[in-house]
C-alpha cells in the first residue's frame, strides 16, 4: 500500500523513456554491425579466425601466382576427406611463394596476399554483400615479375651452400629472382598426409631452412659497403670522384692509424706509392681509401644518406624484410657510432654494420639507375573474376644525383673490367657486355671463413639488370659470388634479348 501523498510518474512518460533506451540500444546494435560489416569488413575478410575464412580455405580453390613468364606456380589438390590443399611447382619457390597449411599457417606471399588468393578480398560494399551472393568467392590470381627459369638458375648457382640471391630490373624496380637456400618442399608442409612430419624435420635442421635469407637474413657485407660510402661521400660533397688522400700511399706499407686501431691493405704492391681517387680504390677495393672517406664523410651523413636506401627500417615490398644497418646506435658520437674506429671500419663494411642481401640489390640498382631507387616489386598485377587491377611502379627515393651515380657507375665498371679490378671479381664480367660490380669479403672476426658477395649491374651503359649475391662463409668475393653473379647476369640479359 502507497503511504499516502505520494505521487505516481505519469505511465506516458516512463513509456516515452523505455523507447528512448530501447532506440537507443537499437540504434549501438545497428551501428555496430553496421561498422564491422562494412567498415571493418575487409579486416575480418584477412582474419584467419573469421569462420569464413576458414570455410573458404576448405572448399574454395585458391587463386593461382603465376611467374612473368606465364608459368604457374601453385595448385589445388583435395585430399581423402575432399578438403582443398595447396601445391607448389618446385622448391626453388619456397621462400617467394611461401605456404598455406591449415595447421601451420601462412608464409610468404601466400600470406601476404592472403584474402586475394583466397577470393574474400574486395571493396567495403562488396564484402557486405557477397553473403547474399550465389557465388561469393572470387579468389584472385597473382602475377609476378619474378622469372621461374631466373629463380631456378639462382637456386642451382647456389647449389648446397647457404647464401640468396636478388636480381632486379633498377628500371622499374621489378623482382627477377629472389632465390635462398637451403629451399624446402612447401608442398610437403600443406599436404596433410607429410604435414606433421615436414614441418618438424624443417624446423629442426640447423641449416635454418625456413629462413628467407634474401630478405630476412643479416649479414656483414664487407667491401660491397663501400658503395654506400661513395654514395654519401659524394651526395654529402664530403669528396668529388677526383678526391685522394696523403695519408694513404704510406699507410699502405702499415696500415692506417685510427685512435690506436690500425688499418689495413692488401694491396700495396699493385698500386705502389700511387694516391687513389674514386674509381683506383674502387678497382683496387682499398680500404684505407674507404675508411679515409668514412671518416672525411662523418658519420651522421653516412647514416642519412644508408636511410634513403632503405637502411633503418624495414623496405616496403611484398614480404617482410629485415632492416639493415650502418651502426647499432649505441654510440654518442654523429650517427650513433662509438667513436671514429667504429666509422671508419663501418665505411668499408666492417664494425656493426649489417645488410641484407635485398637491400645489397637496392644499393646496385640505385647505381644503376642514375641515382634513383625504385620501389621493388614482385606482385605486378592481380586478376579476379571481376577485372584486374595492376600495381604501378615508383619512385621508392632520390638518393643521389645522377652525376655523382655516372661516377660510382664508372668505377664499378673498372671493378669488373680493369687489370687490377678482375682480380677481385673473377667471372663477374658478361662476355661481350660491359659489366659494372663490386666484390665483398666479409670478415666474422676469427669464426670461420669470410662472407662471398657480390653487388652489379649490366649492361654498364644501360642496365637493365642489378643483382646481389651473398654465400654464406664461402671464401673471398671473387671465388665464389663474382662468378655466380657473372653467370646470372649474362642468363638473365640473354633472356631478355
Amino acid at each position: 500500500m502507497l503511504a499516502s501523498g505520494t505521487r505516481r510518474r505519469p505511465l506516458g512518460r516512463t513509456i516515452v523513456h523505455v523507447a528512448l533506451v530501447l532506440a537507443l540500444a537499437f540504434g549501438v546494435l545497428a551501428g555496430a554491425g553496421g561498422y564491422w560489416s562494412v567498415v571493418r569488413s575487409s579486416e575480418l575478410s584477412r582474419s584467419p579466425y573469421d569462420p569464413a575464412v576458414i570455410a573458404a580455405s576448405r572448399r574454395v580453390p585458391r587463386g593461382d601466382i603465376v611467374d612473368r613468364d606465364g608459368n604457374v606456380l601453385t595448385g589445388n589438390e583435395k585430399d581423402a576427406n575432399g578438403e582443398l590443399y595447396r601445391t607448389y611447382s618446385g622448391d626453388e619457390i619456397s621462400h617467394v611463394v611461401g605456404y598455406a597449411s591449415p595447421r601451420y599457417g601462412r608464409v610468404g606471399l601466400e600470406r601476404a596476399y592472403d584474402a586475394e588468393l583466397s577470393g574474400l578480398a574486395g571493396d567495403p560494399l562488396a564484402d557486405a554483400l557477397r553473403k547474399f551472393g550465389t557465388n561469393p568467392y572470387d579468389p584472385k590470381d597473382l602475377h609476378l615479375s619474378m622469372s621461374w627459369d631466373l629463380q631456378r638458375a639462382a637456386v642451382r648457382a647456389l647449389g648446397s651452400r647457404r647464401g640468396a640471391v636478388v636480381m632486379l630490373d633498377p628500371r622499374n624496380g621489378e623482382v627477377l629472382a629472389l632465390a635462398s637456400t637451403p629451399t624446402y618442399d612447401a608442398s610437403a608442409i600443406t599436404n596433410p598426409q607429410t604435414a606433421d612430419r615436414a614441418f618438424q624435420a624443417l624446423r629442426d635442421d640447423p641449416t635454418q631452412p625456413l629462413l628467407p635469407r634474401a630478405t630476412l637474413g643479416r649479414y656483414v657485407p664487407g667491401s660491397v659497403f663501400k658503395i654506400v660510402t661513395a654514395i654519401a661521400g659524394l651526395g654529402s660533397r664530403a669528396i668529388t670522384p677526383e678526391t685522394t688522400y696523403k695519408e694513404q700511399p704510406p699507410a699502405e706499407k702499415d696500415g692506417l692509424l685510427v685512435e690506436g686501431f690500425r688499418i689495413r691493405d692488401g694491396h700495396h704492391p699493385q698500386t705502389g706509392d700511387e694516391r687513389l681517387d674514386l674509381t683506383s680504390a674502387t678497382e683496387v677495393s682499398c680500404n684505407i681509401w674507404y675508411a679515409l672517406t668514412g671518416l672525411q664523410t662523418g658519420g651522421e651523413q653516412l647514416v642519412a644518406y644508408a636511410a634513403r636506401l632503405g637502411f633503418g627500417s624495414s623496405i616496403p615490398f611484398d614480404l617482410p624484410t629485415a632492416a639493415s644497418q650502418v651502426t647499432n646506435g649505441s654510440g654518442s658520437a654523429p650517427g650513433g657510432f662509438v667513436d671514429d674506429v667504429e666509422l671508419a671500419n663501418a665505411a668499408y663494411g666492417q664494425g656493426e654494420t649489417f645488410v641484407t642481401p635485398f637491400q645489397m640489390a637496392l644499393v646496385a640498382s640505385t647505381i644503376a639507375n642514375g641515382g634513383d631507387l625504385m620501389k621493388p616489386r614482385i606482385v605486378t598485377s592481380i586478376s579476379g573474376r571481376n577485372g584486374s587491377r595492376a600495381v604501378s611502379a615508383s619512385t621508392m627515393a632520390h638518393v643521389l644525383a645522377p652525376n655523382d651515380a655516372a661516377a660510382i657507375n664508372r668505377a664499378m665498371v673498372q671493378a669488373v673490367e680493369g687489370p687490377l679490378g678482375q682480380q677481385f671479381t673473377t667471372g663477374a664480367k658478361v662476355p661481350g657486355v660491359i659489366t659494372a660490380g663490386k666484390s665483398g669479403t666479409a670478415e666474422l672476426g676469427g669464426s670461420g671463413e669470410p662472407h662471398s658477395w657480390f653487388i652489379g649491374f649490366a649492361p654498364a651503359a644501360s642496365p637493365t639488370v642489378a643483382i646481389a649475391v651473398l654465400v654464406e662463409q664461402a671464401g673471398r668475393g671473387a671465388e665464389v659470388a663474382a662468378p655466380i653473379g657473372g653467370r646470372l647476369l649474362a642468363q638473365a640479359l640473354e633472356m631478355q634479348r
